[in-house]
């Protein structure tokens, strides 16, 4: 009973969040454009799946994903993990394990992005080849774990936030300068797509699981802020990718010419 309660909860704020975006679409269309909307089952059958789909991912967060997160990061803060001496405030290289598991699932979450998935199929496909879809993937979850696994040292050591994020634009503003200028849009909205459906729940359980057991910190001040790095390392990882490929590219032909006779 209780899990059908909240389950009628859910669809009732659900459907009072979606509920404005349904009025602005059907408001333009008979208001405005006075046009019938076509395929109107369709659409309302497709509003039903979003309500559904949207209620269901919630209910999910909520019950599995958040509470998850939580056990993890007990399991990984705990004395037999880090190896601290009991009633020791563990150091910040007592937590190896949970740095190598949040750069994993920061990988691992980037990669199924369905976001990114999209955004990599067409760039590929716009740029006619000239850009690998999966090397495009790869590079930025390669960016996203290297983030998350610094986000993590960062709520462990408790340094301040906007310290790391000023010198990480700083180096992106540096990369901007010398990265060939098609790739730098795809790259800035990289950083934005990989903080969708899949990773933000899971850095958010993970950031707040971490705050909540390791002593001194705050799940308020210190559990936020994992989203912001996996938004900005993607940045720097996919120009980076972007400069060694063309210099590789460069270089390749530079080779080819001095072969010729």
């Amino acid at each position: 009973m209780e899990f059908l309660e909240t389950l009628g909860h859910t669809t009732l704020a659900t459907l009072r969040d979606v509920a404005p975006i349904v009025a602005v679409l059907f408001g333009f269309q008979f208001l405005v454009l006075r046009r019938r909307p076509p395929n109107l089952r369709r659409v309302g059958a497709g509003f039903i799946y979003v309500l559904l789909g949207l209620t269901l991912f919630l209910v999910g967060l909520e019950e599995a994903l958040f509470p998850l997160g939580e056990t993890m990061a007990a399991q990984l803060t705990s004395e037999r993990i880090t190896g601290a001496p009991p009633g020791a405030a563990p150091q910040w290289r007592d937590y190896a394990w949970v740095y190598l598991f949040a750069a994993a699932i920061g990988f691992a979450t980037t990669v199924a992005e369905p976001a990114l998935i999209a955004v990599s199929l067409k760039a590929e496909e716009v740029s006619g080849g000239a850009l690998n879809a999966r090397g495009l993937r790869m590079a930025t979850a390669v960016g996203v774990a290297v983030g998350v696994a610094l986000g993590t040292f960062r709520i462990v050591t408790g340094t301040p936030l906007p310290y790391y994020i000023m010198a990480g634009y700083v180096v992106v503003v540096l990369q901007t300068l010398r990265t060939p200028k098609a790739i730098v849009p795809l790259a800035y909205d990289s950083g934005g797509v990989t903080t969708s459906t899949v990773t933000v729940p899971v850095l958010t359980a993970l950031g707040l699981g971490l705050a909540t057991t390791i002593p001194g910190r705050s799940p308020l001040i210190d559990g936020f802020g994992l989203i912001a790095f996996a938004s900005l390392f993607p940045i720097m990882s996919v120009m980076g990718y972007a400069t060694l490929t063309d210099w590789l590219r460069r270089r390749g032909g530079e080779r080819s010419r001095e072969k010729e006779p």
